[in-house]
């Protein structure tokens, strides 16, 4: 049978396109990546506080935070903005994951409790940096997708658990730093007991949407020895489960 040459040719190219597309795509949100992180960042241009942390900024420009944001809001993943992630849950803007990161004052050794795993970008971040991470989600339908994407994406140092991170993870404490991703009324007490002497924790705390302040948790010797600096105001989904304020 004969075959239109020309036909052959628009084939041949339609077929390179696409093959050249992946790459095409990927160095354009590489420039956006690095555009986020120096813009938005480094040197926020709103009077934020930048941060500074060398490899927390390296870790933002390391991570995809487009595989970690629905396919449809693609185009907007670099922008310092939260994106619905389904389940009425965001992914947090990239700002706040850097300041939040760089508050925790992580070391490549440290083991690291994430409440609250989302969209599974902030654990990205942490795994870059970190020994170990553990994160929860008590939304198993977020929780197991970030799972497998996390796994797709060659984050072998992560584990995730479906469950209510309130409790934190008993099994694997003590933490050295615990980064909460919700927005809690109170300090947990079981999380401030799954901190290690001298762990930190960096958590949003308020009662409403509208009053919420994060805030670093420093533990002493014991859980009742701790320090709490307030940083910035923030707004944060809400820490589901319902739990009382302790007396």
């Amino acid at each position: 049978m004969r075959r239109n040459s020309k036909a052959i040719l628009f084939a041949g190219l339609v077929w390179g396109a696409a093959c050249l597309a992946a790459p095409q795509d990927e160095a354009q949100f590489q420039r956006e990546r690095e555009a986020m992180v120096e813009q938005t960042i480094a040197h926020p241009r709103d009077g934020r506080p930048p941060v500074r942390d060398t490899l927390v900024l390296n870790a933002l420009r390391a991570v995809p935070r487009h595989e970690f944001v629905p396919a449809p809001l693609r185009s907007q993943a670099y922008a310092d903005w939260p994106l619905a992630i389904g389940e009425g849950q965001t992914i947090s803007q990239p700002y706040i994951v850097a300041k939040m990161t760089e508050l925790a004052e992580l070391k490549p050794t440290d083991r690291v409790l994430e409440v609250g795993t989302g969209s599974g970008y902030q654990a990205a971040v942490l795994a870059v940096l970190v020994k170990e991470v553990y994160t929860i989600e008590i939304v198993a339908p977020l929780g197991r997708a970030a799972e497998e994407r996390l796994k797709r994406l060659g984050y072998a140092n992560v584990t995730v658990r479906i469950g209510d991170g309130y409790a934190g993870w008993p099994e694997k404490a003590p933490f050295d730093a615990i980064v909460v991703t919700a927005g809690a009324t109170h300090i947990p007490p079981p999380l401030v007991e799954q901190l290690k002497p001298g762990g930190r924790m960096v958590i949003p705390v308020g009662e409403t949407l509208y009053d919420q302040e994060l805030k670093v948790v420093r533990r002493g010797r014991t859980p009742r020895d701790v320090a709490v600096e307030t940083v910035m105001p923030v707004r944060f989904v809400p820490l589901t489960g319902g739990h009382e304020k302790p007396k």
